[in-house]
């Protein structure tokens, strides 16, 4: 009887490595594909685009809501990683607000598979649970940093940052502009901002401002209701937005 052929050295080490290197990139082509013609393509169409054949693509997601589940997952972990980057390397404020544009930008797009992870509950989501509680857990802290510096209002919750995310990925897939997308992204994430507390208001009942006081530091809203006033570049600065304010100051100060 022949003798068995000797095992190869690292041949095993080489099989896991292939293994590992053909999920990958299935995953990414999924990913790609998904975006692009959504999901109903067939596997076998993801595994033409990745260049592997069907088998492998079976192999490592026996069904599509498995390779579904797994795209979204790795999508998530990578989120999470960028989520340590950001509190690595920047302020907390920045780390947060940062973090949050990166998962706008990235998640644009992927809207599709969302929707189709959360209307199906008849398969297990073991992997993307735990993606997510990975995710949860980073928001958190980076929340609860970015509140100690006063670098985000006090009423904020995680939650809320989370349904803002999703809001702007999809306000970020539905402009055509990009930096048009991107600027109203920043503007809707700014309301998260702590106010800025500047120079007193000047409404009525207040002590009037003194005479030497200049127009632009004096009077800049209306003394009766608050409304912003528009500075002239000459002349008496206003203290009134209008008639119906001015006889209404008028009628106070005479009843007084």
């Amino acid at each position: 009887m022949a003798a068995a052929p000797a095992p190869v050295p690292g041949a095993g080490l080489a099989g896991r490595a292939d293994a590992r290197r053909n999920r990958e990139i299935v995953l990414r082509t999924a990913a790609r594909v998904f975006a692009e013609e959504g999901l109903e393509v067939s596997l076998g169409r993801i595994a033409q685009r990745a260049g592997v054949g069907a088998g492998t693509v079976y192999r490592h997601f026996p069904s599509k809501e498995i390779l579904v589940e797994a795209v979204l997952a790795d999508h998530v972990e990578s989120l999470v990683a960028a989520a340590d980057r950001f509190a690595a390397r920047a302020a907390p404020g920045d780390a947060l607000f940062g973090f949050l544009l990166e998962v706008i930008e990235k998640s644009a797009g992927r809207q599709h598979i969302c929707d189709a992870l959360t209307a199906e509950q008849g398969w297990p989501h073991a992997t993307l649970t735990a993606a997510t509680r990975h995710f949860d857990e980073a928001l958190d802290r980076l929340l609860h940093n970015a509140k100690q510096t006063g670098a985000i209002r006090a009423d904020v919750q995680a939650d809320d940052l989370a349904a803002l995310a999703a809001g702007g990925a999809a306000l970020r897939s539905a402009h055509r502009n990009q930096a048009r997308g991107i600027r109203l992204v920043r503007l809707l994430l700014d309301g998260l901002r702590t106010p800025n507390v500047t120079k007193d208001v000047v409404f009525r009942d207040m002590p009037a401002v003194a005479r030497h006081d200049t127009a632009v530091d004096s009077v800049q809203h209306c003394r009766e209701c608050g409304a912003r006033l528009r500075t002239r570049a000459t002349g008496r600065p206003p203290r009134y937005c209008g008639a119906t304010c001015r006889q209404r100051a008028r009628r106070r100060r005479t009843a007084t």
